[in-house]
């Protein structure tokens, strides 16, 4: 990797994995405490938009490259083989660029499956208001190009793992569907997987029993699901609210009685998760406690 290469990670990755978190940020922003040394007030701003830094109690900032040289007081030379020790994630868009796609799982080696423990993922969990359904997802290690990546897993009947973090959305091995059984008539279809377990959040709330539940991980792989359809007394669909989730819940309706658009519960939102994720923080800031002075 060169500094070119290294500039491109997304700086807020580069702390979090140095320890760092931000006191407060939002889209265009965030704010630590100065890392270079002891302080009270946070001083240093990162500009997301640009991924440059400024620690405005020194008066100085610059890019990943710059930052690492003053954090470990060495070298670019020395920078760069620390970086190329690291793990980042945000990387992998890099990385996958140049691969053939159609035969990604050609291409990568898992290193190691288990429950979801790195705190990079349990908070991208929590922003998608779904830490809780960790049972149905795993912590995948793997390497990929000469390089080694980690991810939340969500398996498919053909053995292959949907890779999700904050930076990456892929999938190793064969395209399949993942179907979960609990031998029942009524089936839910969801277009992805944190659909699913956003799902599985609200279920009791909704007062809906559990059902079998087909994740397509794919809205283009219907035809897969299609097949065993007919068996089901009820069929609830759950995609997204764009052009491809309109057209497959047209076609679907055609061919079937029992179908039913379950897209009613979050109107005017993308998806069932962004829904959640919304309606959750307006709890949230309706109940967050507020102090007399």
């Amino acid at each position: 990797m060169n500094c070119k290469q290294f500039n491109t990670i997304k700086l807020e990755e580069v702390l979090q994995n140095l320890g760092h978190l931000p006191t407060k940020q939002n889209e265009k922003e965030a704010w630590y405490l100065n890392p270079f040394g002891t302080e009270n007030n946070a001083s240093f701003k990162i500009n997301k938009n640009l991924n440059c830094w400024y620690l405005y109690s020194e008066g100085i900032g610059g890019n990943n490259t710059d930052f690492m040289i003053k954090y470990l007081k060495t070298s670019v030379k020395e920078v760069l083989e620390w970086v190329e020790k690291q793990n980042f994630s945000s990387f992998q868009q890099q990385s996958f660029q140049n691969l053939n796609l159609e035969n990604l799982h050609k291409n990568y080696e898992i290193l190691e499956i288990k429950n979801i423990q790195h705190s990079a993922l349990l908070e991208y969990l929590n922003d998608r208001k779904v830490a809780n359904q960790v049972k149905f997802i795993q912590e995948i290690h793997y390497r990929m190009n000469g390089k080694n990546y980690f991810g939340i897993g969500f398996k498919n009947d053909s053995g292959g793992y949907e890779i999700r973090n904050k930076f990456a959305k892929i999938c190793l091995g064969k395209k399949d569907i993942t179907t979960i059984k609990n031998d029942s008539k009524n089936v839910k279809i969801f277009e992805g997987f944190f659909d699913f377990l956003t799902f599985k959040n609200i279920e009791k709330y909704l007062e809906k029993e559990p059902s079998d539940y087909i994740i397509l991980n794919s809205v283009s792989m219907i035809y897969k699901a299609q097949k065993s359809l007919e068996d089901y007394k009820n069929i609830e669909l759950y995609f997204d609210n764009d052009e491809a989730g309109n057209r497959v819940v047209e076609i679907l309706k055609k061919e079937l009685n029992n179908v039913e658009d379950g897209r009613i519960l979050y109107s005017g939102f993308k998806d069932l998760n962004e829904y959640l994720i919304q309606r959750t923080n307006e709890v949230q800031k309706q109940y967050k406690p507020r102090f007399k002075r």
